[in-house]
């Protein structure tokens, strides 16, 4: 309980340093976690799964539930201190220590990332909406080329995000938002297998499930 308590004091306290690339307040609740890794051990044999930005490790002590004894996991954290505290975890935390041999924790942006096809699953808790639109682009082309044949992207965004953020904003910033709207569709449209609410998050949450052809 006190590691915990910890884990969300260092994540309240990067939301305030770091807003951009945190996105925010709170790390992913339960019920989004268990949308996000929906797809992870759904087929048997040996496969590489990703998370992309994985905070203090939420998403990844759900994934760890469901990984295989041959699967590899990465976590690619470009934030430091984030990094640090998940190395922390793979040694102190029970769950994550079972898998801590076959884990790799990459203190890098996904951007870094040797561009081979080579995961199975990619699961992602970047705050793209935060982003630029080239930036997100870039993100999704990266996921893409990450992809092996067959595999699936899962990430999600809150629900009507864009849309509210747009009333508040500036004219500089609702042409932001509607690119990234664009940019997220053309991924979107055709390529999505599944879409889940996650009303319980706070705040809800859609995780869309993605594969490209």
């Amino acid at each position: 309980m006190l590691e915990r308590l910890s884990e969300y004091r260092l994540f309240f306290r990067q939301f305030l340093q770091n807003y951009h690339t945190t996105g925010a307040i709170l790390p992913s609740g339960p019920w989004l976690a268990a949308a996000l890794v929906r797809h992870v051990g759904r087929n048997g044999g040996k496969r590489r799964v990703l998370e992309v930005g994985p905070g203090t490790g939420a998403v990844t002590r759900r994934i760890v539930r469901h990984l295989g004894p041959e699967d590899r996991l990465d976590l690619a954290e470009l934030n430091p201190d984030f990094a640090r505290q998940l190395n922390h975890s793979l040694q102190t935390d029970p769950a994550l220590a079972a898998v801590a041999d076959r884990t790799r924790v990459l203190n890098c942006a996904v951007e870094e990332l040797p561009q081979q096809a080579c995961y199975e699953v990619v699961i992602s808790g970047l705050p793209l909406n935060n982003f630029s639109v080239a930036e997100v682009e870039r993100i999704l082309e990266v996921f893409r080329g990450l992809l092996a044949p067959g595999g699936t992207l899962s990430f999600f965004e809150y629900i009507a995000i864009r849309r509210l953020r747009a009333l508040v904003s500036g004219r500089r910033q609702r042409q932001r938002l509607r690119g990234i709207g664009k940019a997220m569709g053309a991924v979107l449209d055709g390529s999505e297998i599944g879409r889940e609410s996650v009303w319980p998050n706070v705040p809800p949450a859609w995780v869309h499930h993605v594969r490209f052809d």
